[in-house]
This record gives C-alpha cells, structure tokens and sequence, in this order.
C-alpha cells in the first residue's frame, strides 16, 4: 500500500497577481536544490486519520501557522515515488520569513555514527503562481493548475 500525504496550499491575492506559499525542505539533501524542489507544506497520515485534519497538522508542524477558512479540495496526485498525496487550499496571510519548523535527526555524514538535527524545512517563500509553477516538485503543479481552474470559475 502506497504512503499517503496530506498537505494545505494557502494562497493570497497581491494586487495584480495571486501568490502561493511554498516550502523548502530541510536537510543535506535538499541544500543546493531550488527549482523542482519547493513544496506545499505536507507530511504523512495514518490510513485512518482524517487527511484534512492531517493537512492542517502537518502545516502548524512544519510552519506553525494555524489557519482557518474555506480549505477547497485539490484532490489527489501521485508523486514520483508512488506517494499519494492529498492537498486542500485555503486563502491566508503570514510573513513567510518569521515561520518555524520542527526538526528531524539522522545520521549525518553517512556512515559517520553521529547524528546531526536539521530543520523539516529550511525556509518558506510567496512566489507568484507563474514562478510556482517552476519552484513546485513537477507532480505538485496539478495542485496549481487545479486551484487557478476553480478561482476562474468561483
């Protein structure tokens, strides 16, 4: 059975253009990646957990932002690794500078025996929805094209 996510994208309207709030994972990995590595603030969910309530967990998680709203439904996608996830949007504000993220360990260097905490992510940024086209891991852009098709027609 494939591992499930859930996730928010919060989006806000800046006069001309709409703005999405992306994220950019933490860790050696991620480090001098940009461009198909930025994210919607997501994390994995039990089979049996509500995923709007895992989205909106796992965003204070990784954040600490709270919000409420209208959360409109993406719907699912799978990415790359088989990983299905399910997103929600919902319009809001913050100062994507000032967001915090809780942390994780591992074994760093590999093979080393030490472990090293490093931030879930690094840091967060508003980019206009035609440069989070270009940010967003490619199989996260449905949810984009998913959210502009239902704020043309709302």
């Amino acid at each position: 059975m494939p591992k499930r996510s859930a996730g928010v994208l919060l989006f806000r309207r800046k006069r001309p253009q709409l703005e999405i709030l992306l994220v950019h994972p933490g860790g050696p990995f991620w480090k001098n990646k940009d461009d198909r590595a930025w994210s919607i603030p997501k994390g994995e969910h039990a089979e049996y957990e509500d995923p709007l309530a895992a989205a909106k967990r796992e965003l204070a998680e990784e954040t600490g932002l709270i919000v409420s709203g209208d959360f409109i439904p993406l719907g699912e996608i799978r990415q790359a690794g088989g990983k299905i996830v399910t997103a929600w949007a919902v319009e809001g504000d913050c100062d994507a500078a000032s967001l915090r993220s809780n942390s994780f360990s591992m074994e760093w260097p590999p093979g080393s025996g030490k472990t090293q905490e490093f931030p879930e992510i690094d840091r967060a940024e508003w980019f206009p929805m035609e440069i989070a086209r270009y940010k967003i891991v490619e199989k996260q852009a449905e949810f984009l094209e998913r959210l502009a098709r239902h704020l043309q027609h709302s």
